[in-house]
């Protein structure tokens, strides 16, 4: 999927650290102090669909004066209802839903080393589901030049995962690989700007093993049957994407701009564009206010169909990944969505800090035949403590 995802479905695989940088690169500083952190996160959809529960701690600790650890552990726990893929019954707009029970678990670790100009970080990562097992690995580099005006960025990640199916007895295997490049330059004291090229390859199985598509099948003269396939979807992906960042300090009012701008594309045929505004605002020495509005556009992916019926295609009983392709899952067809919201830091003293967030997230179909029933409508809301030392 292209970034952003909608805050929900389940999180399959782990959460790649050169992607995580990519998003926080303009706003990365040298660390300075050892910390512990929680983090708590509730994604509530309306209309009894689907919610989430999660949590995160993690530690940090500088080992050496330029080497530091950090070790993340995360729990999710999953439930309430989620579109089948099925289209909506005759004279119903409403799409069937199943319910869905799940829990993850998931750590990561980083270790970073700065050697001069240099800082490199390597992370790996472990996440496993009932159903889903995941390991990642990231390495990423910044070399600060021109007095620290001009930053590089280079890195590569991959993940090997495993996923359990209807149709085979052991697990089928999914890879991924991914590399970015990227550049950061002060532009005056107050200004910068970011931009950053990143592409990937995943190869495997690539569906949703949750998701079905219905075909009504004539069996005889006069008899037709509607039955439900699993979706098959190609088993390979190229995408990439370009991120547009720029940043700028307003001391008079104390406060500051972040805008960017994330273009993607991929080889499901998806092209996606995000446009994301945040405000960062001083109250006072020890409160902060960061407003923020978040848009994102994609085009459906070319093997997208609400109901098969109106096409040609004879789903199969065993999608590995070859052709026909097709899907009904929502979340790959053409869509909006929309996130607004806002975060409070309040830094109670210099070693302890609390933040608490809401946002309001809306997602729109645009194709004019998948029904408004799939799309979700959901609440945010996080809340997290910071201790350092």
């Amino acid at each position: 999927m292209p970034h952003p995802p909608p805050p929900f479905i389940p999180k399959r695989g782990v959460s790649l650290l050169l992607v995580g940088l990519l998003a926080a690169w303009p706003l990365c500083t040298a660390r300075s102090e050892d910390e512990l952190v929680y983090k708590y996160e509730d994604y509530r959809e309306t209309g009894g669909r689907i919610g989430v529960r999660e949590q995160a701690g993690s530690a940090s600790q500088d080992l050496t004066p330029n080497l530091t650890l950090q070790l993340t552990g995360t729990l999710d726990a999953i439930t309430g209802a989620t579109p089948t893929g099925q289209p909506a019954p005759n004279g119903s707009s409403q799409v069937p839903l199943t319910e869905l029970t799940e829990r993850r678990k998931e750590w990561t670790g980083d270790l970073t080393g700065r050697l001069g100009r240099l800082s490199v970080d390597a992370g790996f990562a472990d996440s496993r589901e009932s159903d889903y097992v995941s390991a990642g690995w990231s390495i990423n580099t910044r070399t600060d030049f021109n007095d620290k005006n001009t930053t590089l960025l280079a890195g590569v990640a991959g993940t090997s995962d495993r996923v359990e199916v209807f149709f085979e007895p052991a697990y089928l295997p999914k890879h991924s690989a991914d590399g970015i490049a990227g550049l950061t330059q002060l532009i005056d004291p107050l200004t910068s700007v970011s931009l950053a090229v990143s592409w990937g390859r995943a190869t495997g199985y690539l569906g949703e093993q949750h998701k079905l598509v219905q075909k009504t099948i004539q069996f005889l003269p006069g008899v037709s049957l509607a039955e439900t396939f699993g979706e098959n979807r190609p088993d390979e992906k190229d995408h990439g994407d370009a991120v547009l960042t720029l940043n700028r300090a307003f001391p008079r009012i104390a406060g500051a701009l972040e805008a960017s701008d994330r273009l993607y594309r991929d080889t499901f045929g998806i092209t996606g564009n995000t446009a994301e505004l945040t405000w960062f605002q001083h109250l006072g020495a020890a409160l902060s206010l960061r407003p923020f509005f978040r848009f994102y556009d994609q085009t459906a992916a070319a093997f997208y169909h609400y109901n098969l019926d109106q096409t040609a295609i004879i789903p199969v009983r065993i999608p590995l990944g070859r052709g026909p392709y097709y899907s009904s899952d929502y979340r790959i067809s053409a869509l909006d969505s929309f996130s607004l919201g806002a975060k409070a830091v309040w830094k109670v003293s210099e070693r302890v800090e609390i933040d608490v967030a809401f946002e309001r997230y809306a997602m729109e179909g645009r194709d004019g035949v998948t029904p408004q029933s799939a799309y979700p409508l959901a609440a945010i809301t996080t809340a997290g403590l910071k201790v350092s030392w």
